[in-house]
């Protein structure tokens, strides 16, 4: 089989790049090594900035138009009782978005399906061998090969490279169930994250509501001791802790799923070798906290997906390929960081000391300062990359075809020249990539005469910058 790009992993990254090269034309192969798609609830929300990027490709409607009612309560940073607001970075969406990881994939690789694209289940790689022209998987041959096979990726290990970091210290479940019986210690509505987390007998424990009867349960031993990885997950095991942490009259239903994990912190040190890239979990893990992983993979892909397509349509500017792990890499590098200050934090052991320090760090979280800090951080809707302007605001516009949103004008995943003064201006013969509509808004907008943005969704020019826009548009478009 002859294709452009060999996507390994069926996950949300891999899923998310896989649709974004599809939307720029370019053919791709996903490869998952499991026959059958897991159910398991897994990460359960989106963060703010990721309900705006799938927004930006028109995915976010139809994929909430069957989902249960939204969350309505802030995020949280190490589960202290503050509301993280995200409403100052001027978002249409900020709350995350309560979505269980198994709802995106099923719907993304439907997508997939639909537009004929090959997600090949059952499809173990063995080797991985590239040369000068290509990369070859058995005999599925690409131009390019995107690593997005977790945490244990098979591609990383084959290649040799490295995934520096460290171990994990403890070991915990994440369990999806239903409950035969509950005490009142048990949550019957979803609330803010802070409500949920308890301990007793040893054990920590995460009990929250998802859709209809079933739970997600999230344990562990306060001394971090478990089990490996590998070793299957028991119904006895949910029991003990059912027991001992919300009482006996709180009785196990059914076992629906279960895994391992553990708060092991790794990035790789390069995002690419050759003609191969890495993109989430195969590329940084972290601590499951806060809601981050999904997140990062799923940006990952749209930083990636439509330079990765420049390049194999051959209008790739030079160092656009590389830029992917000059910005991204950092930050994931942060996430790292914060999640390891999170887990301390948390303090699931209730120390003393590190009590005062959740004290102190709740006192701060309620000043609009920090609180904004902190919500950008934890949302993503901070991020910002060297050289370019902040994310671009979803403004509300009117074109000469009527009212719309500026995302909505990005559903094609091609660059956006935006003007807003009325003004013609060229984009040269970047047509097939550029995008150049002129709108009007009420709204305030800095540097407001025109706008170029990339198809990420980040502001590469503005009218009130220094630099002609002809030299942004060879800069990003070639």
């Amino acid at each position: 089989m002859r294709t452009e790009v060999i996507v390994v992993g069926a996950g949300p990254t891999g899923l998310m790049l896989a649709h974004e090269l599809t939307l720029a034309g370019v053919p791709v192969v996903v490869l998952e090594k499991q026959r059958t798609r897991s159910t398991q609830s897994r990460a359960g929300a989106l963060q703010p900035r990721t309900a705006e990027v799938l927004d930006l490709r028109g995915l976010l409607d139809p994929l909430l138009a069957d989902a249960p009612s939204h969350n309505t309560s802030g995020g949280h940073f190490a589960m202290l009782p503050v509301e993280l607001d995200c409403r100052p970075w001027r978002t249409r969406h900020p709350h995350p978005v309560t979505l269980p990881q198994a709802r995106l994939e099923a719907f993304l690789e439907q997508r997939l399906v639909d537009r004929g694209v090959p997600v090949l289940r059952g499809h173990e790689v063995s080797a991985v061998e590239q040369d000068e022209h290509g990369v070859s998987v058995g005999e599925i041959r690409g131009s390019h090969l995107v690593a997005c096979d977790g945490a244990h990726s098979t591609v990383r290990t084959l290649l040799g490279v490295p995934f520096p970091g460290r171990p994990g210290s403890m070991s915990a479940v994440v369990a999806d169930l239903t409950l035969a019986s509950r005490s009142d210690a048990v949550p019957t509505a979803r609330g803010h994250f802070s409500e949920y987390p308890r301990s007793a007998d040893g054990f920590f424990s995460i009990l929250h509501p998802l859709d209809g009867d079933l739970y997600r349960l999230i344990f562990g031993k306060l001394s971090g001791d478990g089990p490996g990885r590998q070793v299957p997950v028991a119904a006895d095991e949910v029991r003990e802790v059912l027991h001992a942490v919300y009482g006996p009259e709180t009785e196990l239903g059914e076992l629906r799923a279960a895994s391992r994990f553990s708060d092991a912190v790794r990035q790789v040190e390069r995002y690419r070798k050759g003609r191969v890239f890495f993109a989430g979990d195969a590329a940084h893990i972290h601590a499951p906290i806060g809601g981050q992983g999904v997140n990062l993979g799923v940006q990952d892909a749209v930083n990636l997906g439509w330079k990765l397509a420049a390049a194999i349509r051959g209008w790739a500017p030079a160092g656009l390929l590389d830029s992917y792990h000059d910005e991204r890499h950092p930050v994931a590098a942060r996430v790292l960081r914060h999640t390891r200050a999170q887990a301390v934090i948390m303090n699931p052991a209730r120390d003393e000391e590190v009590n005062e320090v959740r004290d102190l760090m709740t006192h701060l979280l309620r000043l609009p300062d920090t609180n904004r800090h902190v919500s950008g951080m934890m949302s993503g809707l901070d991020i910002q990359y060297p050289g370019l302007g902040p994310r671009m605001i979803d403004l509300d516009l009117t074109t000469e075809d009527g009212p719309t949103r500026a995302s909505r004008l990005m559903h094609s995943g091609r660059g956006l020249l935006l003007s807003l003064d009325g003004r013609q201006r060229s984009v040269g013969a970047r047509s097939d990539r550029v995008d150049h509509v002129t709108a009007k808004t009420d709204e305030d907008v800095e540097g407001a005469e025109a706008l170029l943005i990339r198809p990420d969704g980040y502001v590469a020019w503005s009218g009130s910058d220094g630099t002609p826009l002809e030299t942004a548009l060879a800069r990003w478009f070639g």
